[in-house]
């Protein structure tokens, strides 16, 4: 069976560790994401948001599509720069699904670049479908939320 893939990569003008404190705790995601709430089932092997870690991300209803909760599960994480996650249940319809967020400084700011694959399947081409749409606007909104933490880091408005 094959593989298909989605990617998205923004320049941030944010620092590395600004970009992390947004992506590293889920619980965050509904500030910056389309999703409305976000929590943990079980915390990380050697820290609450680590590896390990359990977590719960429900979309944002929107006229069209009912709330969707999706389930994944922290598998790496580097501090500051790269954290590999993969979705262990709920409403996503894909199989062996496993994503990397990459965090590289650039200049002033950060390279964002967030990339899934999964399982080749007729659900999965459907859902490749609306992930090619929602990773580059997912990370439009994250690139937006960032420049803004850090502009408040800084002190400016």
């Amino acid at each position: 069976m094959g593989q298909l893939s989605v990617a998205a990569e923004q320049i941030a003008r944010a620092k590395p560790e600004d970009v992390w404190e947004l992506i590293s705790d889920a619980t965050r995601y509904p500030e910056w994401g389309p999703w409305s709430a976000a929590g943990y089932r079980r915390q990380g092997d050697t820290s609450p948001c680590g590896p390990g870690a359990v977590y719960w991300l429900r979309s944002a209803q929107r006229a069209y599509l009912r709330h969707i909760t999706t389930i994944e599960k922290i598998l790496e994480a580097d501090e500051g720069s790269r954290l590999v996650y993969a979705v262990v249940g709920g409403g996503m319809p894909v199989r062996n699904y496993r994503a990397e967020v990459t965090l590289t400084p650039e200049g002033d700011g950060t390279r964002i670049r967030w990339a899934a694959t999964w399982d080749e399947t007729l659900l999965g081409r459907l859902a490749r479908r609306g992930l090619r749409t929602f990773f580059p606007s997912m990370l439009a909104d994250l690139v937006t939320a960032a420049e803004k933490q850090a502009g408040s880091s800084r002190g400016t408005p």
